[in-house]
C-alpha cells in the first residue's frame, strides 16, 4: 500500500474537517475495527495494519482534527478532550454506535487516551479494545515535549527550515531501528505547511495531563477484552507504564514486542499485526 489517502470528509459539532476513509468495504457484514492514530503522526502510521486487517474487516482510519490531512485553524481545540468527542461523533457517523454494531477498535499513543475517554466518560461501547504504547498514566510527557507545549509562540516562530529539523529529530526519535526517509518525510510534511507550524505546537500546548488525570481512577470500568502491546524499547513511554495499565484494566492482556520503540507500528509491524488479527479473531 504505497498510496495512503482520506478520501471522506465529516464536519464536526465544532466546525472541523475530518478526513477519513474505510477500507474492505467488500464484505458489508464484516466486522468494524476502528484505528485511532498518536501525536505527532496520522493515519498513515496504520497503512500496513489495515491492508492486513482489511481482508477480514471493515477497517475505518481517520486524521484527528489538526493532524495530517485533516484541517488546521487558528484558535481550534484540538485537545484530548475535544479528539475523544469528535471520536464519539464520528462513530455514531458510521453507524457503530449501537449494541449490534460496535468496533473493534485500536488506539496508538495518545489515541489510546481519545478511546479511552470516549468508552468512560462519552459512553461510547467497544466490542474490543487494543492499546498500542497508549498516554493512559501520570506523569507523561518529555522534557522535551513540555518544553515545546510552555513556549508555543517561541517555537512558533522558528525559520521553517530549522523547524522542519525539530520536527524530524523529534519524530525519528519514536523509532527504535530509525524509519525509512520516505516514510519520516510522509509524517514529517504535515507539520512544516503555513497552516502545519503552529499547528505543531498548538497540539502539543494543548495536550495536557489533566485529561489522563480524569480518566486514570476509573480504568477499573473498562468493559471490552482489552490487549496492551507496548514496544520494549519505547523510550517514549517507558514499558513500565505498560505493566501498570494492564494490573489497572480488569482481564487485560500486556504483549511487549521485543525490537520496538514507541512507533511499533513502523518497527515491527509483522508482530504488531498478528498480536492485533489473533485479538479481534477471538472475538469473532
Amino acid at each position: 500500500m504505497t498510496q495512503w489517502l482520506l478520501d471522506r470528509t465529516f464536519h464536526s459539532a465544532s466546525g472541523d474537517e475530518v478526513r477519513w476513509a474505510v477500507h474492505g468495504e467488500g464484505a458489508v457484514d464484516a466486522p468494524a475495527v476502528v484505528l485511532l492514530h498518536g501525536t505527532p503522526f496520522s493515519s498513515y502510521v496504520w497503512r500496513g495494519v489495515t491492508h492486513a486487517l482489511a481482508a477480514r474487516h471493515r477497517v475505518f482510519v481517520w486524521d484527528m482534527p489538526g493532524y495530517g490531512a485533516s484541517g488546521k485553524r487558528d484558535g481550534q481545540d484540538v485537545s484530548l478532550g475535544a479528539q475523544a468527542r469528535v471520536f464519539t461523533e464520528l462513530l455514531a457517523h458510521w453507524e457503530l454506535d449501537g449494541e449490534a454494531a460496535r468496533p473493534a477498535v485500536v488506539a496508538h499513543d495518545f489515541g489510546g487516551a481519545v478511546a479511552l475517554r470516549a468508552h468512560l466518560l462519552h459512553g461510547a461501547r467497544y466490542e474490543r479494545l487494543a492499546l498500542v504504547d497508549p498516554v493512559a498514566l501520570a506523569p507523561w510527557g518529555s522534557p522535551t515535549y513540555r518544553l515545546l507545549g510552555t513556549h508555543p509562540g517561541v517555537f512558533g516562530q522558528l525559520p521553517p527550515e530549522l523547524h522542519r529539523a525539530l520536527v524530524r529529530e523529534y519524530v525519528s526519535s519514536a523509532s527504535h531501528p530509525g524509519l525509512h526517509p520516505s516514510v519520516l518525510d510522509r509524517l514529517v510534511d504535515p507539520w512544516c505547511t503555513a497552516e502545519g507550524q503552529p499547528a505543531f505546537y498548538r497540539q502539543i500546548a494543548q495536550n495536557d495531563q489533566r485529561f489522563t488525570d480524569e480518566i486514570q481512577g476509573r480504568y477499573g470500568a473498562v468493559e471490552p477484552p482489552t490487549l496492551i502491546c507496548w514496544g520494549a524499547q519505547d523510550t517514549w513511554i517507558p514499558v513500565a507504564k505498560g505493566h501498570e495499565l494492564a494490573s489497572r484494566i480488569p482481564g487485560s492482556r500486556l504483549r511487549v514486542i521485543e525490537g520496538a520503540g514507541h512507533l511499533v507500528q513502523e518497527d515491527a509491524p509483522a508482530e504488531l499485526t498478528a498480536e492485533l488479527a489473533e485479538f479481534l479473531r477471538a472475538g469473532r
